[in-house]
This record gives structure tokens, C-alpha cells and sequence, in this order.
């Protein structure tokens, strides 16, 4: 999906993926991350940002829960995370990276709840009065009045199966006379995802039928009472829908892909933001006229359609992909020719590293011409010593 646009915009990332696997210092199954790349693409975005008065709370997830790289864009001036789930929070926290936005797309189970409020995150994501009880049973265990943002939907909202969730919109003035009686906890705003996509037909990123209906929630809370402090709306997080938010109530959004270059409007269009992620693999054999390389990193919405093998970008050679089924582990990637066994493959698709089984390394000084790796780390965020 990013395969030309990645040799056409960083073709030293995938010089130094070839270098690195034929010199033996990365195994296949590796997602070669180009810390420079994704740190001056952070930073374009955070100016972006600050222009526009929009917080930006950077998500990780896709990067394997990355602490490294979280530490990294805490140091250049972003305000902290958001978690998509429990087990990222848990990550962050043992790393002590400041938590923006706590159950983002899934609620915090209530093992962990007083544990979070403690910890100090600014905003939790609801989307049922249970749960809200229950934070707000923690906040005054810890003395504090914590912030909530609602998750809202409408009539014709746009939800991702898996992630089905939310407030009505139609119910929401009961559920704010539900929350009133609850003080210790303040509602302080709205989300709800995916508020902006990237349209195909019209190649750019536009807002979703739920941004409409955050603006429609921020009326009610308002004729409630309520003072909307942040209007958060994530998804496809990048320079250019950055703009877009200002000609919204938008206080807030969440760059995942963004950072490194792969949101789907940068598989095509020249974007302020340059692609920063390899995937690297080996041929492992040949049989009935096709090679098989190593597997372990595919995504089932990864879009992958080409590879190129060879032992360095200059003599490689271009195939095309052929994904395993869904319903079937991914222990291999199928391409539509022999190739030379041990031979280097590299890609460029849609990832999630933490729903894989790859490694990811960080290089830095690519674009110096002294790349060095930094770190290297599972898919879940534990730093792996080779």
C-alpha cells in the first residue's frame, strides 16, 4: 500500500532495511521504524496543533505500545497519550508516560480503575453510567474531582465492529442528570471515533456523520449547564485534517499514523508527512512456482500488494503479494514467483504492530548515513536484549 511511495519519498529507510537484514542485525517478521522520519513528522504536526489550538495526545498502539517512542515525543512537547485499552495504560504507566485519555475505545475494568485515577489521567473516556460510578468511587477515594468525556453516538453513526459503544445522543440529557448526581467526577467534554476518514472518491479526509454529532452533543451539554472543555475527535490525525478541525469545535486529537506517514491519504498524495515504517522479511522456500517468505506481522486491513526482494534496493526485483486468508495465521506471505531462499523482502502496508507477532527495531541516523539501532522491542512494548 505505502511500498512507492516509500522508496519515492525515504528511499534511504529502505537502503538501511536491506543493509540491516544482509548484515544479520534484523530477523524477518521486523518493522523497521525510522525514529528521525517519525520525530520531524511528530513535530510538523505539533506545530500544526499549537496554530490551532488543538492538544495532541499521540496514540501508539499501531507501533506495538512503543515506550521509547512515546519518551521521545514527550520530549519534543507532546502533552501525553492516549490508550486504546487497559494493557497499552499499563504499559505506559511502568514507563511513567503521561496519559491524556484513558478508555479511548475500551473501558479501563474496574481492577484497574482506582489504579488509573491515582495515576493521574487527565481525561476518562465513558460511555456507560456503571463505569462512570465507578470512577467516580475512586476519585473521592483519592481526594480528586476527575474529568470524563463522553462517548457519543447518532442515528447514523459510523462504528467499527468490535467497538460497538456509546451514549445516544438522543439520551444524553438523562444520562447528564444520571452524571450530576455523581461528585466526583466533572464532564468535561465529548468523542467519538472515527470522526474524520480519508474518502477514496474524493482522495482527501473528510469529517464523518460523527463530528456532527459531537457538535450536536457540545448543544446539549451546554443547555445542561455543562462547560465543554474539549471536543475530541480522533482518527486519520495527520497535518492536513488538522486543518480541517479548526473550522470545527475540535480541542483535541490523536496521531497514530499519522506519525509515521500511513494514514490512507498517504498512500498516494505528496503529505506534509513522510512514510517512516518497513516491514522486513526472508525468502524462506520456494514451492509450485511461488516463494514464501516469513510471516507474522500481517493485519487483516493491511491493503499489501507488493514486495520487493533482493539482497539491496539497487538489483531488487518487484513482486507481487499474496496475503493469507483471514481466516489463517499468517505464518507465511505468499509472492507470485520464485525467488532465491534467504534473500531480503521488504513492505510497506496498513500495520498494527500489537495484534502481531513481529519485532520492532528503532534506527536512527538514517538520513546521516550512520544508522544506528536504538532499540529493539516486541510487539506488545518490552525492550528484547540481543
Amino acid at each position: 500500500m505505502f511500498l512507492e511511495q516509500t522508496i519515492h519519498r525515504n528511499k534511504q529507510l529502505v537502503q538501511t532495511c536491506f543493509q540491516l537484514h544482509q548484515k544479520y542485525k534484523i530477523r524477518p517478521d521486523t518493522y523497521v521504524v525510522d525514529l528521525d522520519q517519525l520525530l520531524e513528522n511528530a513535530k510538523q504536526m505539533l506545530d500544526v496543533s499549537r496554530n490551532n489550538n488543538i492538544d495532541l495526545y499521540f496514540m501508539l498502539k499501531q507501533l506495538g505500545r512503543n515506550p521509547y517512542i512515546a519518551k521521545e515525543l514527550v520530549r519534543i512537547g507532546y502533552k501525553g497519550a492516549v490508550v486504546v485499552d487497559f494493557k497499552e495504560a499499563a504499559v505506559l504507566m511502568q514507563h511513567n508516560i503521561p496519559i491524556c485519555n484513558v478508555g479511548h475505545l475500551v473501558q479501563m475494568p474496574r481492577c484497574m480503575v482506582q489504579e488509573l485515577v491515582n495515576y493521574g489521567c487527565e481525561y476518562f473516556t465513558v460511555f456507560s453510567i456503571e463505569k462512570a460510578k465507578e470512577i467516580n468511587e475512586a476519585a473521592e477515594n483519592a481526594g480528586i474531582i476527575q474529568k470524563v468525556l463522553l462517548k457519543v453516538v447518532g442515528p447514523q453513526e459510523m462504528i467499527y465492529s468490535g467497538q460497538t459503544a456509546g451514549f445516544y445522543v438522543e439520551s444524553l440529557e438523562e444520562v447528564i442528570k444520571e452524571l450530576k448526581k455523581l461528585d466526583n467526577i466533572k464532564v468535561s467534554g465529548v468523542t467519538s471515533f472515527p470522526s474524520f476518514l480519508f474518502d477514496e472518491k474524493e482522495e482527501k479526509i473528510i469529517p464523518t456523520p460523527n463530528l456532527s454529532t459531537l457538535m450536536k452533543a457540545c448543544s446539549i451539554l451546554e443547555s445542561k449547564g455543562i462547560q465543554v472543555e474539549n471536543v475530541n475527535a480522533p482518527s486519520a490525525t495527520c497535518s492536513y485534517s488538522l486543518e480541517q478541525m479548526k473550522s470545527y469545535r475540535v480541542n483535541s486529537a490523536e496521531p497514530g499514523h499519522g506519525l509515521t506517514g500511513t494514514t490512507p491519504m498517504h498512500a498516494n498524495g505528496e503529505c506534509v508527512e513522510k512514510p517512516a515504517v518497513c516491514y522486513v522479511s526472508e525468502i524462506s522456500h520456494n514451492f509450485k512456482g511461488k516463494a514464501y517468505c516469513y510471516g507474522g506481522g500481517h493485519y487483516r486491513r493491511s491493503h499489501v500488494a507488493n514486495a520487493i526482494v533482493g539482497k539491496n534496493l539497487e538489483n531488487s526485483q518487484r513482486y507481487q503479494v499474496i496475503p493469507p486468508t483471514d481466516e489463517s495465521i499468517d505464518y507465511y506471505f505468499g509472492l507470485d514467483r520464485e525467488a532465491n531462499v534467504s534473500d531480503t523482502v521488504i513492505m510497506s502496508f496498513r500495520f498494527q504492530i500489537f495484534v502481531t507477532r513481529s519485532d520492532v527495531v528503532l534506527v536512527k541516523g538514517i538520513h546521516k548515513g550512520n544508522a544506528e539501532i536504538v532499540g529493539i522491542y516486541n510487539s506488545l512494548g518490552d525492550e528484547i536484549h540481543e
